[in-house]
């Protein structure tokens, strides 16, 4: 009798239950509890998670090595840091410069320059900065290697002076007494090489505000003789710019009637016999140096390069060039870049035309033969894969040379006379040859795939049907085989416009493409921003017939079987 009202209470709860969750309008609910959405949500989330991690160590490889340098090579093309960085001070007034006009720089202008370019020479900066601007003018590597190894004589004139004047000026020691602050000249006062890096220069209290000139000067000096001289700047002599600056702050305004500090007699003396020194005409001195610094060219390339980014290097790369008065072409006789560019187009379009007229037959007969004999024909095409590249193309060489073999046999058979042999190297049509010979297994192959796919019955129901074997071929074989054609000519053609081995082997100088002059600025030239360049446009032109061939044949339906 117990049992029969716990059965009914319990059908009563289910029977509740069942009318609430009836009646129940919220989100669905998953087994703990928690929203169907939001829990589905989250297992997406862990499987993608999981699915990234498992692609993250390709994707990492792939952008360390293969994206990165990439973007720093194109970064180059752009980059020009070093003018601006070498000489901050000189291309700062240059800025004020009237360009246009038909005076140089005023003598502020050199007097910069010996600054930035005494700092340059101790960093051996001032040849990688002649090599950059000598690719906009020519000369200039050498005229900034000729001042390098005289620019410092200019200092020395006040140096002479000043030692002449009090022997307390000849000594790194001297220097430091009045320039260092007492707790460096106090740690240094006991430290040798044995105890490890010496202590960092400090500068004494309220020297910058008594010798501006000469502090900022002395500061660059301390830093480059400790940390990259690592010499004893205690008793190292001061570089001869550092008088140049001595001499600018005592004939100068300065607060030396109110400095009791060390050296103050010497620096008294010094300010009273500075203003009847011997002076230097920055401008005269750099002038003697090499008259082509009083060349209205030199300085209209130095300021048209100041820029951090530059446009020059792709002004280069379409035969143009910066100028005062903007991009200008350059004269006829140098401009190559744009016959370069054309030269590599014709010549891949006409390589892929090539190897589609000799690979279609091919990869017909391939795909048409039995299986055991298709193999080894198939065979037959891959070997050239098995052959280096290098000896391929001198291969070729041998072929194509007017003493050659096919030369030879044209005169055997006499179809050429002896003195009238075919020129067939160091040319376009050696560069053709070769390389449809090299890439056309690249055209068999996605052919050869595709075709494979295609029934024979398709051809035998046409002709059935009263189509001849022209009529079958072309209008039912031919659709089908297109996306084979589209996938190898997508090959060849990118492939052809990147090769630079085969076309400087047996092109020539008529044979040779862009690739060739890519080539030649990374490893030889090192003009790493002009090669940078040209490489940026080879590569938009190749996205932008990419693209074209998209809208016209449609890249999916490029298929490879």
């Amino acid at each position: 009798m117990s049992d029969a009202p716990t059965a009914q209470t319990a059908s009563s709860s289910a029977a509740e239950a069942r009318i609430a969750d009836a009646a129940y309008t919220g989100p669905m609910l998953a087994a703990d509890g928690t929203p169907l959405k939001k829990s589905l949500n989250r297992a997406l989330r862990l499987q993608k998670m999981r699915a990234l991690a498992l692609i993250a160590p390709l994707l990492i490889f792939v952008l360390v090595t293969f994206i990165a340098p990439i973007a720093d090579m194109l970064f180059r093309s752009v980059e020009n840091e070093i003018v601006s960085e070498t000489l901050p001070r000189t291309t700062t007034l240059l800025a004020n410069w009237d360009a246009k006009g038909t005076e140089i720089p005023d003598e502020a202008v050199f007097e910069a320059l010996y600054d930035d370019m005494f700092y340059a020479i101790e960093a051996k900066e001032h040849t990688k900065l002649g090599g950059r601007l000598n690719y906009e003018l020519t000369g200039m590597a050498s005229l900034f290697r000729k001042s390098g190894r005289k620019v410092e004589d200019m200092g020395e004139v006040y140096q002479d002076q000043f030692e002449g004047l009090d022997a307390f000026w000849k000594t790194g020691e001297n220097w430091n007494s009045f320039m260092g602050s007492d707790e460096w000249l106090a740690s240094m006062a006991g430290w040798t090489k044995a105890d490890g890096r010496q202590p960092k220069f400090k500068l004494r209290e309220g020297m910058a505000d008594v010798l501006p000139a000469t502090t900022a000067t002395y500061l660059k000096y301390a830093a480059f003789t400790q940390n990259e001289d690592q010499k004893n700047l205690y008793t190292t002599d001061p570089w001869a710019i550092v008088y140049s600056s001595l001499h600018k702050d005592l004939t100068g305004e300065n607060a030396l009637a109110d400095y009791a500090g060390p050296a103050a007699e010497q620096l008294k003396a010094g300010a009273a016999a500075a203003t009847s020194f011997e002076t230097v005409n920055f401008s005269e001195a750099f002038l003697d140096i090499d008259k082509k610094w009083h060349d209205l060219d030199v300085w209209t390339t130095i300021k048209a390069y100041s820029p951090k980014l530059t446009s020059g290097y792709f002004l280069n790369a379409i035969d143009m060039q910066k100028s005062v008065d903007g991009a200008e072409m350059r004269p006829e006789n140098q401009q190559i870049y744009g016959i370069l560019f054309y030269r590599t187009m014709k010549m891949s379009v006409i390589i892929t035309l090539s190897c589609i007229m000799l690979g279609y037959p091919v990869a017909w007969i391939l795909a048409n033969l039995p299986a055991r004999q298709a193999n080894l024909l198939l065979i037959l095409v891959l070997l050239p894969f098995w052959t280096s590249l290098l000896v391929r193309t001198s291969a070729w060489k041998v072929l194509l040379q007017d003493q050659g073999v096919i030369n030879d046999t044209l005169v055997w058979l006499g179809i050429v006379a002896t003195d009238d042999r075919l020129a067939l190297i160091n040319n376009q049509t050696g560069t053709i040859i070769a390389m449809t010979h090299i890439l056309l297994p690249f055209m068999i192959l996605p052919l050869y795939s595709v075709m494979q796919t295609i029934q024979p019955t398709y051809l035998r129901a046409a002709k059935s049907l009263g189509a001849t074997n022209w009529t079958a071929f072309w209008r039912v074989y031919f659709p089908q085989s297109v996306p084979g054609i589209g996938a190898g000519s997508i090959l060849v053609f990118i492939l052809a416009i990147g090769y630079y081995i085969t076309p400087a082997i047996v092109g020539g100088t008529e044979g040779t493409f862009i690739s060739n002059r890519i080539a030649y600025h990374i490893s030889s030239s090192l003009n790493w921003g002009l090669g940078a360049a040209l490489g940026a446009i080879l590569l938009a032109a190749v996205m932008l017939l990419y693209y074209a061939y998209d809208k016209i044949v449609g890249i999916d339906n490029v298929k490879l079987g």
